[in-house]
């Protein structure tokens, strides 16, 4: 009856994103950074094995983003001091393993960077255990 270009599926995950983004805390909200971020190298990945270039670049470059301009511009290296700074060198390393990824469809990197969020990944879900302990 009606016409649309609108992807149902993709508008219903839009709204979940949009809604957990809006409900969470800033804790919340850098595990779901590395969520995504995991979540586009495991996309990236797949493409890489089906050859299909472009949607890998898009993946790739996604995970990039949400490393610089998520996880990375999240640090308050006041704050945070050595450990805000090793983090930040820790995530340009990250991003340009992923341009090396990107350039050469090697997966190996793409495995190598998820190994290194799966890592903090863990260590920001052990500190948000230890905070709901606390509360």
């Amino acid at each position: 009856m009606y016409a649309t270009t609108i992807d149902p599926v993709s508008a219903y995950q839009r709204v979940g994103v949009e809604t957990g983004v809006e409900s969470a805390n800033p804790h919340k909200l850098i595990l779901m950074l590395f969520e995504g971020a995991q979540e586009a190298l495991f996309k990236a990945r797949i493409h890489i094995k089906h050859n299909e270039i472009a949607k890998k670049g898009e993946m790739l470059s996604k995970a990039i983003m949400i490393i610089d301009h998520g996880l990375k511009a999240s640090l308050d290296t006041n704050a945070g001091g050595e450990l805000a700074l090793h983090l930040q060198a820790l995530y340009d390393y990250m991003a340009n393993r992923l341009l090396t990824a990107n350039l050469k469809n090697d997966i190996e990197i793409i495995d190598e960077i998820s190994g290194l969020l799966n890592e903090l990944y863990g260590a920001w879900k052990a500190i948000e255990n230890t905070t709901e302990l606390r509360t």
